[in-house]
């Protein structure tokens, strides 16, 4: 059982983190040198799973039902009381707006009433800072690809906190694609991971995709066509949840959405020449991947970073560490009472 810390450690500043940017809701607490002391995540994934996805408006609600506990259990772990908190941080985007504002608003609150900083903190950047929980001293340029549910992005992190976006995807992220195929064969929500541990007893040879190609040759990415090409192979196949062949198909169908993304990271190394590759978002916890990433950096030569699977959904640990590197450089706002949340990319 934990019990507080009478006396604080030298080691400061202490971070209390928020994070609601979609259907988790997760309170952390971190001190100086990405010292983890708790990383409270309270998934939603019962509430959404009989509609097959993130239901805003029920998102938004729960947040609001479950932060202050959240945020409770957090200091309960790590052995502190919120006064003894030198920093808050909070995410302010992107994400569903409903969800962020319950985080923001709880974040304004607390910073007002104990006088203290709030940090804010891009989703984006956080996930890629996951990646220094773990290693700190990750070598600079690196190559950052980050994928999730919402978002396929790949970046070229000059240091940290100068992440420059270099390609996105066009119009379904990686998630998105594995999601969607996961509904429409009533697999179950998340599909995602349904969906890799199916894939494990398939063959990924046996069905074929053909992967998608950008006709200006950017790095973008895009998914809606491997998506529409999976859909129709379910018709034209009679491919169902019952089938035999469903572990083939769902094996083929990742591997194909696998080798997309670690084909635009390819054509990245060799057109910048990163010292480092890291795989960050949700979807760095898909086995497939996370073994293709780490033959692809060895083939490279490169060193490759992948957050633990804790690190890598939607997490407060994350913002913590993000807003971490912000107080060393002293980007601080010198007030917090206008932050506001905003939903889409704004880099």
């Amino acid at each position: 059982m934990n019990t507080r810390r009478e006396k604080r450690p030298e080691k400061s500043p202490y971070i209390l983190a928020i994070e609601s940017s979609c259907d988790e809701t997760s309170a952390a607490v971190l001190a100086a040198g990405y010292e983890v002391l708790s990383n409270i995540v309270l998934s939603q994934d019962e509430i959404h799973a009989p509609y097959g996805g993130v239901v805003p408006e029920l998102a938004s609600r729960r947040h609001i039902q479950s932060i202050g506990y959240v945020v409770s259990e957090s200091l309960e772990r790590a052995g502190f009381r919120l006064s003894d908190m030198d920093y808050f941080a909070v995410t302010q985007g992107p994400g569903l707006i409903g969800s962020l504002l319950v985080g923001l608003s709880f974040a304004k609150g607390l910073a007002y009433y104990f006088d203290k900083p709030l940090i804010p903190a891009d989703h984006l950047e956080a996930h890629i800072h996951s990646a220094f929980i773990e290693n700190s001293e990750i070598p600079f340029p690196a190559l950052a690809l980050l994928v999730s549910g919402g978002h396929t992005s790949i970046y070229l992190v000059k240091e940290k906190l100068d992440a420059g976006l270099i390609a996105r995807t066009r119009d379904d992220a990686a998630g998105e694609a594995l999601d969607k195929i996961a509904k429409f064969l009533d697999l179950g929500y998340p599909g995602g991971p349904v969906i890799d541990e199916m894939a494990k007893s398939g063959d990924r040879k046996r069905f074929r995709f053909t992967l998608p190609r950008m006709s200006d040759n950017s790095l973008d990415f895009s998914f809606s066509g491997l998506k529409t090409a999976a859909i129709k192979h379910i018709r034209d196949q009679k491919i169902s949840k019952s089938c035999t062949e469903i572990y083939d198909f769902l094996a083929s169908f990742q591997d194909a959405v696998v080798r997309a993304l670690l084909m635009n990271l390819k054509k990245g190394i060799d057109l910048l020449h990163p010292r480092a590759l890291i795989l960050a978002g949700g979807v760095a916890r898909n086995q497939a991947l996370r073994l293709g990433f780490t033959e692809l950096a060895k083939k490279q030569g490169l060193d490759g970073f992948i957050p633990s699977p804790e690190f890598c959904t939607d997490n407060a640990a994350m913002v913590a560490a993000l807003a971490l590197e912000k107080i060393k450089r002293g980007d601080i706002p010198s007030s917090f009472l206008d932050l506001n949340a905003y939903a889409r990319m704004i880099k």
